[in-house]
C-alpha cells in the first residue's frame, strides 16, 4: 500500500520538474506569438497607407522618386517587386489581397515588410526595427495625406482610411486635450510629432497639428507590448500545481484510509475471521470494491458452511450402507448354502446402488452450491420433459397414480429456454418425494403465460406444516426424524431442486395441494439472461 503512494508522492515531484520545463516552452511560444501579432499591427498602417498610394499613381518613374522621398522621411528603404518574383505563394499572396501584411524577420529586430498594391505588385520595405516608433512614422504620413483636403474633409477621410488601412485607432480633433503640457503643446505648433506615455495603462498615444489649421491628429491609444515573463508562468504554473496536488492529496488521503480499512479485513480474513466485513461508503470504486469483498466473504463463509455440512452428512449418510455391506459379508462368509451366499449378495447389491445414487446426489448437489455450473440454455418443450419424468416414475412403481395434467397453452409458450438435463432433475426429485409420501395420487401439470413458466406437483399425503415450508428446502433435513432413508431419502433433493431454480433465474415454492397435501412449484422467466 505504501509503495503506492510513494510512486503517488514520487509523480507529484515529476511534475513539478515537468511543469517548469513546460512554463519555458509556453513562454517561448505565447510571446513568440504575440511577437508576431505586434510586429504585424506595427507595419500594417505605415505599409498600408503607402501601397494605396502607390496604387493610385499610374506612372513607374513617379512611383520610385515617391518611394525615395518617404523612404528617406519614414527611414525605410522600399522599393516595388513584381508578385511573379515575390517567391510568395498563392495563398499567401491572397492573404496580402485581403489586407494583411507579411513580417519576415532576419534577425531580432530587423525585418523585411510585404504589402500588397495591385494585381502585379508587391510593396516591400526593410525596417531596422519595429516597434512603437513605425506609429510616429505613421501619423506623419497620415498628416501629409490629409492635408491635401479641406478641414471638413478630413473627418470623413481619416475615417475611410482608419477603417481600411490601420490597426489602431486615429482621430482628429480641435484640441489635444489635457494630456499635454503647456511645453508639449508649444512644440506641437511648431509641427513636431509628440508621444505621451501612459504608465499606469500601459498605452502610448501619439500628437501632430495640422499644419494649415488647428486640428490635433490623434493617434492611439496604442497598448504597449510586454512580454509574459517566465517566473510569472512559471509561478501560475506551480501554483495550479500545487492546489492540484493538495487536492489530490486530500482525495487520496481519504482513500487511503478506506483502503487500509479494505487491507486489514482481507488480513483478518486471510487468518481465519471469516465473519469480518467492511464498512466503507460510497459508490466509488472503492466502494464497490468493498461490496464485492463483503459479497466474496460471503460467499466464502457460506461455501465453508456448506462443506462442514456436507462432510457432517456424508460420513452420517455412508454410515448405514457402509454398515449394512460389513454384516453382509460376513454373512456371505457365514453362509452354508449357494442360495444364502446369493440373497446376500443380492442385498450387498442394493446396498453399493445406494451409495452410488448417494455419491450422485452429494456431487450435483456441491456442483450446484460451490459456483456456477454449465448451464446450457436451449428452447425446448417443457410440457414433454413433463410428461418424461411422469413415464419414468410410472415404470418404476405402481403404489400411487401419477397423472400428467398436459398444458393447454399455444405451442410456442411450451418452448422455454431451459437446461434440459437440470430441469428433468428438478421434476424427477419433485415427483418422486411426492410419490414417496401420497397416499394415493400424484398430478403434475406445466402452465406458462407471456412472462413466466410453472410447474406444479401435488400429492394427497399429510402436507408440510405452514412453519416448516423454508425448511423443507435445507440440505440433509428431515421433517421427520422418524422416517427411514427408504421414505425420506438423504434430504438433499429438494435443495438441489432449488439451486437449479436459482440459476434458472427462478425460484422453488411449497404450498398446500388441492388434493389435501403438498404442493411443490417451481416459477422462472421465459426468456433467460444469458
Amino acid at each position: 500500500m505504501s509503495s503506492i503512494f510513494l510512486r503517488i508522492y514520487g509523480g507529484l515531484l515529476f511534475s513539478l520538474v515537468l511543469v517548469s520545463v513546460l512554463s519555458g516552452i509556453v513562454v517561448t511560444i505565447v510571446n513568440g506569438v504575440r511577437m508576431a501579432e505586434y510586429r504585424e499591427d506595427m507595419a500594417r498602417g505605415t505599409f498600408r497607407l503607402v501601397s494605396e498610394v502607390l496604387a493610385a499613381m499610374p506612372d513607374d518613374d513617379q512611383r520610385k522618386q515617391w518611394l525615395g522621398e518617404w523612404g528617406h522621411k519614414l527611414s525605410i528603404p522600399f522599393s516595388i517587386v513584381p508578385i511573379e518574383q515575390s517567391g510568395f505563394s498563392r495563398k499567401e499572396v491572397e492573404q496580402l489581397s485581403q489586407g494583411l501584411v507579411d513580417v519576415q524577420m532576419l534577425n531580432e529586430k530587423s525585418a523585411v515588410i510585404t504589402s500588397w498594391i495591385d494585381d502585379q505588385w508587391l510593396l516591400q520595405g526593410r525596417v531596422a526595427e519595429i516597434s512603437e516608433q513605425m506609429a510616429s512614422g505613421t501619423i506623419v504620413f497620415l498628416r501629409h495625406l490629409l492635408s491635401s483636403y479641406s478641414p471638413d474633409e478630413r473627418i470623413e477621410v481619416l475615417a475611410k482610411r482608419s477603417e481600411a488601412s490601420l490597426s489602431f485607432p486615429v482621430s482628429i480633433n480641435q484640441s489635444p486635450g489635457t494630456y499635454l503640457t503647456p511645453l508639449q503643446q508649444g512644440q506641437l505648433q511648431q509641427g513636431s510629432v509628440i508621444t505621451v506615455l501612459s504608465v499606469r495603462d500601459e498605452s502610448l498615444q501619439l500628437y501632430a497639428q495640422m499644419k494649415d489649421s488647428d486640428q490635433i491628429l490623434h493617434l492611439g491609444p496604442l497598448k504597449l507590448l510586454n512580454l509574459y515573463p517566465f517566473k510569472l508562468i512559471l509561478t501560475l504554473g506551480l501554483f495550479v500545481l500545487i492546489s492540484l496536488s493538495l487536492a489530490i492529496y486530500i482525495l487520496v488521503r481519504g482513500m487511503e484510509k478506506r483502503l487500509r480499512k479494505l487491507e486489514r479485513a482481507a488480513t483478518r480474513f486471510s487468518r481465519g475471521d471469516f465473519d469480518v466485513r467492511v464498512n466503507v461508503g460510497g459508490t466509488d470504486s472503492i466502494g464497490r470494491l468493498a461490496m464485492a469483498f463483503n459479497a466474496m466473504a460471503d460467499h466464502i463463509q457460506r461455501l465453508l458452511s456448506l462443506q462442514k455440512e456436507m462432510i457432517r452428512g456424508v460420513s452420517h449418510e455412508l454410515r448405514t450402507p457402509v454398515a449394512r455391506l460389513r454384516f453382509g459379508l460376513d454373512l456371505v462368509a457365514d453362509a452354508r448354502t449357494q442360495e444364502e451366499r446369493e440373497s446376500q449378495l443380492e442385498g450387498m447389491d442394493q446396498d453399493i446402488q445406494e451409495l452410488d445414487h448417494l455419491v450422485d446426489e452429494f456431487l450435483t448437489y456441491a456442483n450446484l452450491e460451490q459456483g456456477a455450473p454449465t448451464i446450457s440454455l436451449k428452447r425446448n418443450d417443457v410440457d414433454k420433459v413433463v410428461a418424461q419424468v411422469v413415464g419414468e416414475h410410472l415404470r418404476l412403481q405402481n403404489r400411487v397414480e401419477i397423472e400428467h395434467i398436459p398444458c393447454n397453452v399455444l405451442n410456442p409458450r411450451r418452448f422455454v429456454e431451459i437446461d434440459r438435463r437440470y430441469i428433468h432433475r428438478a421434476i424427477q426429485n419433485l415427483v418422486g418425494n411426492a410419490c414417496r409420501y401420497a397416499d394415493s395420487k400424484v398430478q403434475v401439470r406445466f402452465s406458462s403465460t407471456q412472462d413466466t413458466c410453472r410447474i406444479d406437483v401435488d400429492d394427497d399425503g399429510p402436507g408440510i406444516p405452514e412453519e416448516q415450508w423454508e425448511r423443507v428446502f435445507s440440505a440433509f433435513s428431515r421433517l421427520d426424524d422418524s422416517r427411514t432413508r427408504k421414505s425420506g431419502g438423504y434430504g438433499l433433493g429438494l435443495s438441489i431442486v432449488r439451486r437449479i431454480m436459482y440459476w434458472h433465474g427462478g425460484r422453488a415454492l411449497v404450498s398446500h395441494s388441492p388434493l389435501g397435501g403438498a404442493r411443490f412449484s417451481l416459477v422462472w422467466p421465459r426468456k433467460q439472461r444469458h
